[in-house]
């Protein structure tokens, strides 16, 4: 557990005890001259308040829960990829800027036999948090009811599958991106594009693929669908699925990617079989991480706002903990292209 937005704690300094003893008088004593008391003899005052001077000591400032940052729990994934990182750096800011306190959970303990794993849950109201961050989780139906039950706002970060009526999320306009991404492969003159898809049961991935049918659709393309290719976002994956594609007896000469991890597998592939990117075949990424700048060569890709997403969802998840529904459920922010090296026109 990672715990974000605290101060530094203050530098040791002399206990009271230590003051009580230099001043020769007991800590309680000294204790009701430091909060500032008024049974407290004129001399005895004196020789605490000149015992304080000569030691340093700091007052500790008093607890007020009342002025006491706000905790709020952010449920990620993982924390050992880039992505997580995107969205731990939205989520610190924006509870920076509302004075709250965050603590971070990699993943979420799946339910069993039908009921929520307690440990966790429990933890929520232990520590006394307020709302809940979800990225890229899935909740099960009784984690729903339970945190419904519990009168815990939460908010999904690019939930893993349709949340249920009524739930607040955000995301990226996934669909729009497919689109993006096909269409500037089609005005690079490619007409044999083919799609590395993600799972087939995650929202986002759906809403890719929908988006380059869309395209193709559009420019007057017949659907293939033995160009769609489903890789669960993995990289080892997305190089099989890539050898699949390059079997073909009619290859693609350009491939959407629906993730810039996936990418990764693809480049692999691609060299294995001595192709060149974009000389012989071109690529196009989705997410826009630090991986695709590094790629040689460096990926096309469609930005999805992470970090954005995340502190959008921080700022919805504070509107609820203060009592404000929002009016929409499902907010959406826009995707856009990167262009880089990895795409060009179709070889001869």
């Amino acid at each position: 557990m990672v715990r974000t937005g605290s101060p530094s704690a203050p530098a040791a300094g002399p206990t009271l005890a230590v003051v009580a003893r230099e001043a020769g008088v007991s800590v309680p004593t000294a204790s009701k001259v430091v909060n500032g008391r008024e049974d407290v003899a004129p001399e005895t005052r004196r020789r605490v308040t000149e015992a304080l001077d000569r030691l340093g000591y700091v007052r500790r400032p008093r607890y007020d829960a009342a002025k006491a940052p706000r905790l709020i729990d952010l449920v990620v994934h993982s924390l050992d990829s880039s992505w997580s990182g995107a969205v731990l750096r939205g989520v610190e800011q924006a509870a920076h800027d509302a004075g709250l306190d965050v603590v971070v959970s990699a993943g979420l303990a799946r339910s069993r036999a039908g009921r929520p794993e307690r440990g966790w849950l429990d933890k929520l109201t232990t520590r006394g948090s307020a709302g809940v961050l979800f990225n890229l989780a899935e909740l099960t139906d009784s984690q729903y009811a339970w945190l419904e039950h519990h009168r815990i706002p939460y908010v999904m970060v690019d939930p893993v599958r349709e949340p249920p009526p009524g739930v607040v999320s955000v995301g990226a306009a996934n669909w729009q991106g497919g689109v993006t991404a096909t269409e500037h492969l089609l005005a690079l003159g490619h007409r044999r594009i083919a799609v590395v898809a993600g799972s087939r049961r995650t929202l986002c991935s759906g809403a890719r693929i929908a988006g380059y049918r869309s395209a193709l659709t559009s420019a007057g393309l017949a659907d293939r669908p033995e160009y769609v290719r489903h890789a669960d976002f993995e990289v080892a994956a997305a190089r099989g699925r890539t050898r699949e594609l390059l079997d073909l007896p009619e290859p693609p000469t350009a491939l959407f990617v629906c993730s810039d991890r996936m990418a990764l597998g693809v480049y692999e592939a691609l060299a294995e079989r001595g192709l060149r990117i974009p000389d012989d075949i071109s690529v196009v990424g989705f997410d826009d991480l630090p991986e695709a700048r590094w790629a040689a060569p460096p990926l096309t890709t469609v930005r999805q706002p992470l970090s954005e997403m995340a502190a959008t969802a921080l700022r919805l998840l504070v509107r609820m903990m203060d009592g404000d529904r929002p009016e929409s459920t499902r907010t959406e922010l826009s995707t856009r292209l990167v262009e880089r090296a990895s795409t060009a026109p179709p070889g001869d």
